[in-house]
């Protein structure tokens, strides 16, 4: 059966933290809203509306998404959450720690994906201390993961690698025996594909990539799919060419453009499409985040799962 995955922000809304100025003489007992009660709420409109999972994503400038996802996972109960990170975050030893640590506190619900190749402004990523380019970053992600896998599984693990190192390493109790994270990556490169050939539990496409042309056997197909569905194709049109204009062009906004903009039932067509053509993980995009996860759950996802749609 096809998986579906709701994208938190990047960078979540604190703004209505703030709080109207009041005398020293009165007290404000209120709690103020910020952005991890934002993200608090896209996740329990996810559970309730019926996703299996949420997306916490890679930016460069926002919410790390471990920390993202250690929250998430902390507020929900059965909702599995992927971090999205770039490997030059920090060591695989610790990455994988950090990791052992969320499956033992959420019952092995956090899976990864690995952003490896980003298009990541140079200079961005020398602010983030990432100095590799091109084929390196694809090197580095081959060790990281084969490290990360190895502290993971194995009692007395050594590695000696051109970018990491381990020396009688591995994880014991009460670390040892998790689930190790789902691992999600992308990119249509012949460096992206053989990755995931050897990595990968799902590779994720965009929109716009040949699906067909690539071939991973053994690798779930994954899809990034912005969507806005509404009653009638209309009525979806003219709130994609709002959310156009209020963004001038960037994102959310333009990713419509190669997303699925129309009804509901139009919608759920073109993922049985997708669903047709192989993808059986599907990582929906839409804002106003909490009043869209409610409103596709409610009334997309039964359109999808009423008819048991599996992937062939």
């Amino acid at each position: 059966m096809a998986r579906f995955l709701i994208t938190l922000p990047g960078r979540a809304d604190g703004g209505r933290g703030a709080r109207p100025a009041f005398p020293d003489s009165v007290t404000d007992l209120r709690q103020a809203f910020g952005p991890f009660d934002h993200l608090a709420q896209v996740g329990r409109a996810a559970e309730i509306a019926g996703f299996h999972g949420a997306l916490a994503p890679f930016d460069p400038e926002g919410d790390e998404s471990l920390v993202v996802a250690a929250g998430l996972l902390r507020q929900s109960r059965r909702l599995r959450t992927v971090a999205g990170f770039h490997p030059g975050i920090a060591t695989p030893v610790y990455a994988a720690k950090v990791s052992a640590s969320l499956q033992r506190f959420s019952g092995d619900r956090l899976d990864w994906r690995l952003a490896v190749d980003l298009d990541l402004d140079p200079a961005v990523a020398r602010a983030q201390g990432d100095f590799l380019e091109g084929p390196d970053r694809y090197a580095r992600a081959e060790e990281f993961l084969t490290v990360a896998k190895g502290v993971w599984s194995e009692e007395d693990y050594t590695y000696e690698g051109r970018f990491y190192q381990v020396l009688a390493g591995g994880f014991q109790s009460p670390l040892a025996g998790r689930a190790f994270p789902r691992v999600h990556l992308s990119g249509t490169s012949k460096e992206a594909l053989e990755l995931s050939a050897r990595h990968a539990d799902v590779h994720v496409f965009d929109p716009e990539d040949d699906i067909e042309a690539a071939s991973l056997p053994g690798v779930a197909y994954g899809l990034r799919l912005p969507v806005l569905a509404r009653d009638d194709d209309d009525e979806a049109r003219e709130a994609a060419r709002r959310l156009w204009a209020r963004d001038a062009g960037t994102a959310p906004g333009a990713s419509l453009r190669n997303g699925l903009v129309g009804s509901f039932e139009t919608v759920a067509a073109g993922i049985r499409d997708y669903i047709d053509r192989g993808v059986g993980v599907f990582f929906l995009e839409a804002t106003p985040y909490v009043e869209e996860t409610y409103r596709l759950g409610e009334r997309l996802l039964p359109l999808l799962t009423k008819e048991d749609v599996r992937v062939r």
